[in-house]
């Protein structure tokens, strides 16, 4: 039995060859520690280095043992070991075991370099167990794919090998070898939903369906062919829906679509952009609100990790913006200003890119304000005077990204809005020619060029 489930890695990971290193997810339970032990026996055959990464969440009194235990059994082995602490904030509406593993993953994925492998002991058990909480969630066709064999993660990539292994099967190697591993008790909690399928549910499924966990899984293996299918689909029909601002689509194109199809292309387009999918309901409201809203309305849903907007007939998906910045007055008399948060810096610049100090040019300096009513430019000496609001309709920048845009005056006069336009007023008249540079962390993460930037 140990030999054989050495061999069946090494037939698995045969073809991962090419990565330089494969971390293996050691928590020290039982699944983790065969896994290991496992992929020691063979490590000199795999085509890469072997190493151990243990994540401590922090949440148990036990953790800091939970730890050592790791270090003394990598130790033993000959594995280095990469030990990460995660800080794990649960927000009102979610579960402590999905923060949990959110933050898990995430110091997984910074940890992998290009290529590299995370191998987790995830078997078929698990396969089975996370199906049946999808189901109860309500998930769709990819939820109930449940977990795939090879996943991107990172700069690398997450790969199960014993996936279709039955976890009797590890409980075997584990025994047989006298193997050292951790128990957890909070596995026997409950109030966790995993734990009170694992305890209560699944143990009624095997005495009345014995091969329970080999057909469940079998049926999310039939579950992730059908939404490969659809992927392909949704790709397709995902670039041609492509909006006219990189990185949005089309409303007029996505409504176009049927409707199944179109759930389907939003799905992947949230995806491709690595940002938190909606749930249904969510999503239900991006095409019955946003979707069909007035083109000159400014919907917004929104839900944790993801913002969606459209104007006009572009629908753009974000990282949620950051609070308004407050509309007193920043000074800026010399040098380069940082703004607050994620706004950047401003630096007036010379016809011929010198940097100069605002005093330089004006008296008095410069002040710095934002989200100000009621403002005009006029664009030219001797041109007319034209509103922000008009100005901005037809740079085509979006009303929620305008309050954003410093506006930058001379005592109580407009001189420059952001780094687009310059504004001629009596305070500035005589002065010489400048530019403003505005270099904004927030900039990048809008799906558009803000001002021509």
């Amino acid at each position: 039995m140990p030999a054989c489930i050495s061999e069946l890695l090494r037939s698995r990971l045969v073809s991962f060859a090419d990565a330089q290193t494969g971390w293996v997810a050691y928590s020290g339970g039982m699944d983790s520690a065969v896994l290991l032990h496992a992929l020691v026996r063979i490590r000199g055959r795999l085509g890469f280095s072997l190493r151990a990464l243990h994540v401590d969440h922090g949440l148990h009194p036990d953790s800091r043992a939970w730890s050592e235990h790791c270090s003394r059994a990598c130790e033993q082995l000959e594995v280095p070991l990469v030990t990460r602490s995660v800080e794990v904030a649960v927000g009102r509406g979610e579960s402590l075991e999905a923060v949990a593993r959110r933050a898990r993953y995430q110091a997984m994925a910074d940890l992998l370099g290009h290529g590299d492998l995370l191998l987790t002991a995830h078997h078929r058990n698990d396969q089975a167990e996370t199906l049946l909480l999808a189901l109860m969630r309500g998930s769709g066709l990819a939820g109930l794919a449940a977990m795939p064999l090879v996943m991107p993660l990172g700069a690398g990539r997450m790969v199960r090998p014993l996936l279709d292994q039955d976890r009797a099967v590890l409980l075997e190697y584990a025994v047989r070898l006298d193997l050292d591993w951790l128990e957890d008790s909070g596995n026997r909690d409950l109030r966790f939903d995993r734990n009170f399928l694992r305890h209560q549910v699944v143990p009624l499924l095997a005495q009345r369906w014995p091969s329970w966990s080999k057909s469940i899984a079998r049926s999310a293996a039939h579950c992730a062919e059908a939404q490969g299918i659809i992927d392909l689909l949704a790709t397709d029909a995902l670039t041609k829906a492509a909006g006219r601002r990189p990185g949005t689509l089309s409303i007029d194109r996505l409504l176009h679509l049927e409707p199944s199809l179109r759930k389907a292309v939003l799905r992947r387009w949230f995806g491709d952009r690595g940002l938190a999918p909606p749930d249904f309901r969510h999503l239900g409201r991006i095409v019955s609100e946003v979707m069909t809203a007035r083109v000159d309305a400014n919907p917004l849903v929104a839900w944790p990790g993801c913002e969606v907007r459209r104007y006009r007939d572009d629908l753009f998906a974000m990282t949620p913006l950051p609070p308004v910045p407050a509309p007193d007055p920043i000074p800026w008399r010399k040098g380069v200003l940082s703004l607050p948060g994620e706004l950047g810096r401003l630096e007036v610049l010379g016809t011929g890119g010198q940097s100069l100090d605002p005093q330089d040019l004006f008296f008095d300096g410069l002040d710095v304000r934002f989200a100000v009513e009621g403002l005009s430019c006029r664009r030219a000496a001797g041109g007319r005077r034209r509103s922000l609001k008009k100005l901005f309709q037809e740079a085509a920048v979006p009303p929620w990204v305008r309050p954003y845009v410093p506006l930058i005056f001379v005592r109580d006069g407009l001189v420059a809005i952001g780094d687009a336009w310059v504004c001629h007023t009596d305070a500035a008249a005589g002065v010489r020619a400048f530019r403003i540079s505005w270099k904004s962390d927030l900039r990048r993460r809008f799906p558009l060029d803000l001002l021509g930037a």
